[in-house]
């Protein structure tokens, strides 16, 4: 089971950290290891000092597929859900500078938050779909699928030209403006369309 996630997918979140643009879908995964077991709380871990939510869309691969045509990529997928890649963002921020690889500041153990799926039915139109993340009872991401780069099919698509997707694979679509730092005691929540889809406590 992979976790493949796409950075830079919403020009304001790309705004907001004062990145580049890119061409093409930015990639990068999560171990197994990174999912936090369901109903636990996160912990903030000891080398950071600077923990970062990202609420996203999730999308679960249903079926093995490689060079996938993105008019077909709706066959790879029957379920959509909600997640918050958690991202060590000082020490991200240290190794981008350096010019090294950043998947310790992003694959920590507990920094894959899954939360529920629904069948994909469940929504008229997958590019139009609200979802947002409440820290203590506040909102503070927002977010439509319609704002993506690139759409989930478009982005099984490319995906699917570098890894084999497999059956249990999760695809985190990218997050909106409005991340932000985590402290001790804060209330995650995660909704789309107003359902409760996640929800953790940070210890």
């Amino acid at each position: 089971m992979k976790i493949i996630c796409i950075g830079r997918n919403y020009a304001k979140h790309i705004e907001e950290l004062e990145n580049e643009k890119p061409k093409v879908p930015v990639i990068f995964m999560k171990p197994d290891s990174s999912i936090l077991p369901k109903n636990n709380p996160f912990f903030i871990p000891s080398f950071s000092n600077d923990i970062h939510y990202e609420i996203e869309v999730l999308v679960k691969i249903n079926k093995v597929g490689k060079y996938i045509d993105a008019k077909f990529a709706h066959k790879y997928y029957d379920e959509v859900g909600l997640g918050i890649d958690f991202t060590a963002r000082d020490l991200q921020s240290d190794l981008k500078e350096k010019g090294l690889p950043w998947e310790i500041a992003k694959g920590f153990d507990g920094a894959a938050i899954i939360g529920n799926f629904v069948p994909k039915e469940k929504f008229e139109n997958l590019q139009d779909v609200n979802f947002s993340l409440e820290k203590n009872n506040e909102v503070v991401q927002e977010g439509n699928t319609n704002q993506m780069l690139w759409k989930i099919d478009e982005i099984i698509a490319y995906v699917s030209q570098f890894y084999t997707l497999k059956k249990g694979d999760i695809i985190f679509t990218g997050t909106p403006a409005g991340v932000g730092k985590v402290s001790e005691n804060d209330l995650l929540v995660g909704k789309i369309e107003g359902e409760e889809f996640l929800k953790v406590r940070v210890k």
